[in-house]
Order: C-alpha cells, then structure tokens, then sequence
C-alpha cells in the first residue's frame, strides 16, 4: 500500500471511529416514505437501503424503530441509508402482508434484494450496522467453520496477500460490528475472515483461549514463499474495538525492522507516533549480518507491542558507553533515551513488557559498576607499575581524539606536507604508558585547536611496525616534530599537557633564532618576540660571536637544534656584535641571559666549544637559582646530583624568607647544594614526602638538608631559629662537621614490585585436560549429532510454546541462527574484553 492511500485510509478510519463516538439525536437520518410504492420508485441503483415495513399506526413496532432510528447515521457514514416504509391498510404484498408486518427489515441494493434480518437480530444499534455490513461485504469477509477452511484460505493467499482473522462469540455484538467496521475499510487489502466457532479459535491457539472474549489474529501470508510454510500469526492483545483494530493493522504494515543512521532522538516511527516504545539494537559494520538477524528475531518477539530498530555506531556519533548494546526510547516527550547493556533478547522482551525492567537494570548495572570499581580499588595497592594503575584506574574515562590525524603508511608522507609543522606521537596501543600519554596528547590538541600551521596525529605501531622502524623509532612512547626541510626533531621532556604544548609552540620558530640587528637583539633581551613565543615566559638565551668565533657559533646552533623545542634561543653575529656584548662586560663568544623579563640581564663568557659541553651547560644556567620544586623540574634538579636545602611550605613562603633564601642561593656556596623550596598547597605529594620522612607531617615551614645521592640522610633545621642566610650557613658548618644528628635516614632498599613476574609461557601453554573413558570418543565413531537450534537457543522441537513464523527471516536462518545471545553484536564484542572496553578506537 502506498503511503499516500495508507494516509487516506487512516483518516477514513479516524473519521469513522469519530462519527460513532458522537451521540445521536432522534431521527436525524431517517427517511420516511409513505407506501412501498413511493419507496421502490425511488430506489437508485448501486446504493443500499434498509427498510422497514410497518402498518400505519402499529404501536408494537415502537421499540425495534428507536433502534433504527438510532442507528441510521451510522450506517449513513457508509453509505447505506435507513427508511420507514409505511404500509397502507389495503396494501397486501410481500412486504407488506401480516407475516412480515413487525418481524422482518429488508436490505436493498438498487432495487434488488440482498438479505432479509428478522427483527429479533437487530436488537441494538451494534447488532443493526454489524449485520448489515456482515451481509454487503459478504466476497469480502469470509465466514469459516472448520480449521480445514482456515487453512484452505491461507493457502490461497499464500505469496498474494494478508488475512485478518476474527473469533466473536455471536454475531451482532459490538466487537463483530468493528470487525465489519474495519473491513469496509481495509478489505480491499487483507483478506478478512470471520468465525463464532469456538472449536477454531481453540484449534489455532497454542494456549488456552478465553472463548467468551473475541480475539483477533494477523496472519502473515503475504512473505510466504513456500506452500508448506505456515503464516506467522501476531494476536491483537487489547480489547477488539475499531480503533484498536487500525492500530493494529498500522502496526503490522510498519517494517520490521528500520535501519537508523541519525541521531535516536530524532526519529520518528509509526510505533512511537502511536504510543509504543522503540528498541534499538546498536550495531557496527563488522558484526552486521548477526545484528540484523538478531534485530529482527526481536522484533517479531514484540510485533504490535513495540518498534525495532538497528542503529549503526559507524554513522552516528554516540557520547554513550562503548559496551552498550541496546537503547529503549519512549513515547513520552522529554524522556531521555535509555542506553542499556543487555546479555540476550529475553532481557530485551521482558524489558518492553515490565515498565519497571529498564529501573532495574540500570540500578543493576550502577551495582556492577560500583562493585568493579570497588574491586579494582582494592586492586590498587598491589599494582607493580604505577603507571599501569593509573590507566587501569581511569580506564572508563573516554579519549577525544577528534582533533588528531590518524596516520599510516599510506598517508604518513603526505600529511607531513599538509602543515608547517607535523606533530606525530608514535605509540602501542597495547602499552600502559602509550596509553597514559595518549590521554595528555588528547588534551594538548584541545588546546592547541586552531593553532595556524600546526597538525597533531598519531601512528599505532602495533598496527604499523615498518613505518615506525623506517622512522627509527625503537621504544614507546615517542613524539617527533616533523618541519619542511628540516630533520625531524625528536621530545624528551615530561610528558604532562602543559610541558607539550610548550614544546609544541616553541618547535614552530626556529632555534637559534637569528637576529639581523643590534635593536632586534636588544628587544630580544627585553622579551619582545615574535608572535609565536609572546606567551611563554621562559628564560631567554642569546648567544653573541664575531666573524672569528665560526667554531663555537656552530657548535651554539647545533646545540639549538638539540634544545629546539625546550628553550627560547636567539643568535646575533654581526659586526657590532663586540659592541653588545661589552654593555654587559664579555666578549665574543658569550651567552646572555635574561631573567624576568630583560629587567635581568646575565653575561657568560664560552669557554667550552663542544656541542654536548655546550648544551649540558645551557641546560645548567637556565636552571633557576632559587627554584620551586615541582613534579615536572625535579628530574631536571636531580641530575645535578647534589644535596637538596629544601623549604617545605604550606603556601607561598613570605618575602623575608625568599629574599634570605636568594642570598644564600647566590652566594659562595651556591655550586655545593642546590636551595629550593615546595610549596604543598600547588605539589600535594609533599605531605608524603614528609610522612615518610617523619611518620606524621611537621608544622611548616620546615626547612630540611636531605643528600640523596650520599647517605640518604635527612637533617632538620633548629625550629626556634629564624630562616636567616646567616642562621643557615652557621647549621650547615656544624652539618659538615658532624656535630648535628639525623632527624631520618631513608632506607637503601631496593624498590622491587610488591608481585612477581608473570611467566607468560606458561599461561600460553595450559595443560590439556585428560578425557575420562567415558567421553573420549572411539576412533571409528562418527562425530556426534546434535538436533539444530532454534531462535531460542533450544533444540527445534522443545519449545511448543514459541510461535514459529519463519517468513519474514527465512533467509536469514538459512544464513545462520539468529539466536537469543546479544553477545555476537558489536557492543557485545567490546564488553568481553574488559580492559580495552575505554582504549577501543585505538
């Protein structure tokens, strides 16, 4: 049926089911006629009339003309019209003639007569229209007494059309009126067929059927494409009125299953429009076949009771757990959609039919999590790697990696070309610290997002190993900035989001960056830079040579482009390079530093040529006198290997404090020991420094000698005495001369994993287990049989209960067993293997 005629029936049905709802006022659509002569003259052909007979002035036939008169409207909406015949006193006719005479209504088509109703069948308005159209739509509505007849007429109908079949109790009730109400409607679609035999209703019932009700069946005979193929029937399961019947039979005319590829909140089916929930059975491209099959295995399950359809993860962008496999939307509006995690269609079925399933499962699933959560907790402490409990931990947070290119050998040389400057993270997927850095990668490209020339992406060498080798890359992760022209500078800094965007924007500009005047070197120093680097606030290098110092100017650009990325660098080697360098007392070679803006300027006279003395002593100056120790500059602290004089406090420290500290930091004995403070507030993983330390946290501020490179030992400054640079220098001459006691020594233990190593041989080779005699088959012995399962998940034969109507998804048996288990869709796939369920895209 075309939509446009499927329209039009609608609101013919909506018309008529408005028509029989309004109350009847009197004699509105009753003709009266004052002989059967008049009556017969004016009959017209090809249109109906009911007539009754009646001696003028007979008060008997008082209650039956009530009925008729109340059910002439009715029948005027099908075109079928009412008339009182008054018969004369002389008038002796068939029609007219005593026997007739209060006991008889005639049903006329033109002048011809159709059926004769004793007045006794027209006991009510319903009785009236039902028999009435019972006896015009007679090619239409066929009437069976047997199943022999039943079957016959599916036969026939099989691979032509659809049959609807109806049980009532007795004719001229009200259900048998919309019966006939719905078949002047929808008769010239389906076949309808009509029983009052209770024997048949019981003979095509699997159950036990109330008799006493009506009952209605949608047989399916249309997809049938075999003789001995039966027609899969669905049951109308709410009271047999006539609005019912059209809902259902819009129900039945609607696909089986519609296929999504747009937002769920979006759609709009024929089941949602009539007050029926939607199912989504959430699919991918690799498991489709089986996720169709299992869509439409459930979608006969609840034909007439809700809509199916199959959403493809691939087309549309769902923010919902990636082990999701089944969304349920409501008629309702303002109802979120529910996105939940089924193990097979049972659940599915019961979830439609119990309005209180979809609560539990998630007050379920919340329990599941909780406990997951809980155990992996508990987990926690015996993890070996931190690094891997950090993953394991976040592993439901979802990566955005929207903003990232993924690369592989196809696209690698040509995405290089696409921007000024390529950033490609070289990583396993399969690797915990790959992972970690994956997460800080995904939030420097929200960052950088619409930074000008700069494009992030990534290459899983798990799935591209020769790319990775060509591109000598030998250990996980790693991050190589790719320049047009330039050799590919690779990052060994932290790997925190705030160090890589660092790098990132740095990379861009060129290092050294060369500086063609004494104003541009001068403004250099003042901290006026290019765009590019306007927003770090690094310390600034400038290294000064004459025409006569080429040596040590080109072991000053190689060490740039070791440091590229780190540090802001500029070079200035013109003629009156002599002259900068004096204002600031060196001479050619030097290197000057400008602290703090220019305000801050420091010459260093180049001693040293060689590239790696010249970048581990640019590494050196850059360091801050008086630093504050973080998580990110402590390596860099540690590499000096020396003691650590180390102000712990539980905010910024006061000016006094800072201005003392400095002092001493600049002074003689500033090469011995490294002075710094940490402050707790912004670095938090000092209060376990010091639990471990002290057992319990100290009132701060504290200030604390501790030489991890010689001892281990750890020496706490006098509590009552002032942080003066004097008060210090006499505590360390004491230190040095042995006169002061440890507060702790850290113990010289190595740091061993709390678990053994896993022998991942001997997982990979279980034993076999050995077969008792009882089971191990003979050697002759053909393989056992085993009898074919049904949708069901049972053997062919062991569910009697379940209605078997193959037409619909006859073909996709034949491909293989839909099945009752939502663990061969897509979602499905993912949720089996746990710890990779948050880390799927890669």
């Amino acid at each position: 049926m075309s939509a446009q005629k499927d329209r039009w029936v609608s609101s013919l049905v909506f018309l008529l089911f408005c028509a029989s709802s309004i109350p009847r006022s009197g004699s509105v659509g009753l003709q009266q006629e004052l002989s059967p002569q008049h009556y017969f003259s004016g009959l017209e052909a090809g249109k109906a009339s009911l007539a009754f007979f009646t001696p003028s002035g007979s008060p008997g036939a008082q209650p039956f003309l009530e009925q008729i008169e109340s059910s002439a409207e009715a029948l005027q909406d099908y075109g079928i019209s009412v008339v009182k015949v008054n018969c004369p006193k002389e008038e002796v006719s068939r029609y007219c003639g005593k026997e007739n005479a209060l006991r008889k209504a005639f049903l006329f088509r033109g002048n011809r007569l159709i059926r004769e109703f004793p007045t006794d069948a027209l006991f009510d308005v319903n009785s009236i229209v039902a028999n009435v159209l019972f006896a015009l739509l007679f090619n239409e509505v066929k009437y069976v007494e047997t199943l022999a007849d039943l079957e016959n007429t599916e036969n026939v109908l099989k691979g032509k059309s659809n049959m609807v079949f109806a049980y009532v109790p007795a004719t001229g009730t009200a259900e048998h009126r919309a019966v006939m109400e719905a078949a002047f409607v929808y008769g010239t679609i389906h076949q309808f067929v009509l029983t009052t035999e209770a024997a048949l209703l019981k003979a095509t019932s699997p159950d036990d059927p109330d008799v006493s009700s009506a009952w209605l069946l949608f047989c399916h005979c249309q997809q049938v494409t075999e003789p001995a193929q039966p027609c899969r029937r669905t049951a109308l399961a709410q009271p047999l009125t006539l609005l019912n019947i059209h809902r259902h039979l819009k129900l039945m005319g609607a696909p089986l299953v519609t296929e999504v590829a747009e937002d769920p909140e979006k759609i709009s089916t024929v089941h949602l429009q009539l007050g029926l929930p939607l199912v989504f059975i959430l699919s991918q491209k690799e498991t489709y076949e089986a996720d169709r099959r299992t869509a439409e295995f459930v979608a006969w399950q609840l034909l007439g009771k809700a809509g199916v359809a199959l959403l493809s993860r691939d087309l549309v962008d769902l923010n919902v757990l990636h082990r999701s496999n089944v969304a349920l939307k409501t008629p309702q509006e303002g109802m979120p959609i529910q996105y939940l995690v089924l193990e097979d269609t049972d659940e599915v079925i019961t979830l439609v039919e119990d309005k209180n399933k979809v609560k539990q499962i998630q007050e379920d699933e919340q329990e599941e999590e909780e406990d997951e959560d809980e155990k992996e907790d508990n987990n926690q402490d015996i993890q070996d790697d931190q690094v891997v409990e950090a993953v394991s931990r976040d592993k439901k947070r979802e990566l955005p990696l929207e903003q990232i290119l993924v690369l592989t050998e196809e696209n690698f040389h040509s995405s290089l070309s696409e921007a000024a400057l390529t950033v490609v993270l070289f990583y396993a997927s399969w690797e915990a610290v790959s992972l970690a850095v994956l997460r800080s990668y995904s939030e420097v490209a929200a960052h950088l997002q619409g930074t000008p020339g700069v494009l992030l992406s990534r290459v899983n060498c798990w799935d591209w190993p020769g790319l990775c080798s060509q591109e000598n890359v030998t250990q996980f992760p790693t991050i190589k900035i790719y320049k047009e022209g330039q050799q590919s500078v690779t990052y060994d800094g932290m790997w925190g989001t705030e160090e890589l965007s660092s790098f990132i924007l740095l990379s861009r500009v060129s290092c050294p960056l060369k500086l063609a005047t004494m104003d541009e070197a001068e403004g250099y120093l003042r901290g006026e830079f290019p765009s590019e680097l306007s927003s770090h606030h690094h310390t600034s290098l400038l290294g000064v040579f004459s025409t006569a110092t080429s040596e040590a100017r080109e072991a000053y650009e190689e060490a740039g482009n070791i440091l590229s990325g780190h540090i802001r660098m500029g070079m200035y080697f013109e003629d009156d390079s002599l002259a900068l360098s004096q204002k600031y007392s060196v001479s050619p070679p030097a290197l000057l530093l400008a602290r703090s803006g220019g305000r801050s300027v420091e010459g260093i006279a180049l001693s040293k040529h060689s590239v790696q003395d010249l970048v581990q002593m640019i590494r050196y100056e850059l360091l801050d006198v008086f630093p504050e120790i973080t998580v990110t500059n402590l390596p860099q602290y540690l590499q000096l290997r020396k003691p650590f004089l180390i102000l712990f406090s539980a905010g910024d420290i006061s000016e006094m404090e800072s201005k003392e500290m400095l002092k001493l930091a600049k002074g003689r004995s500033q090469q011995a020991f490294v002075a710094c403070w940490l402050n707790l507030k912004k670095t938090p993983v000092g209060h376990g420094i010091l639990r471990n330390y002290f057992s319990t946290t100290p009132s701060l501020p504290i200030l604390l000698w501790v030489n991890l490179h010689a001892g281990g030992q750890v020496f706490k400054f006098p509590s009552e005495q002032s942080i003066t640079e004097m008060n210090i220098l006499s505590w360390l001459e004491k230190l040095q001369a042995g006169l002061e006691i440890p507060s702790s020594t850290l113990s010289e233990e190595d740091w061993k994993p709390p678990l053994p190593a896993y022998d991942f041989l001997q997982m990979m080779e279980p034993p076999v287990p050995e077969l008792s005699p009882h089971t191990a088959p003979h050697p002759g012995d053909p393989p056992a049989q085993h009898p074919p399962k049904s949708p069901g998940g049972g053997s062919a034969g062991g569910d009697a209960a379940v209605r078997e109507e193959p037409p619909r998804e006859s073909t996709a048996e034949a491909a293989g067993s839909a099945g009752r288990d939502l663990r061969g869709t897509a979602p499905r796939l993912a949720a089996r293997d746990k710890q990779g369920k948050r880390h799927s895209e890669l």
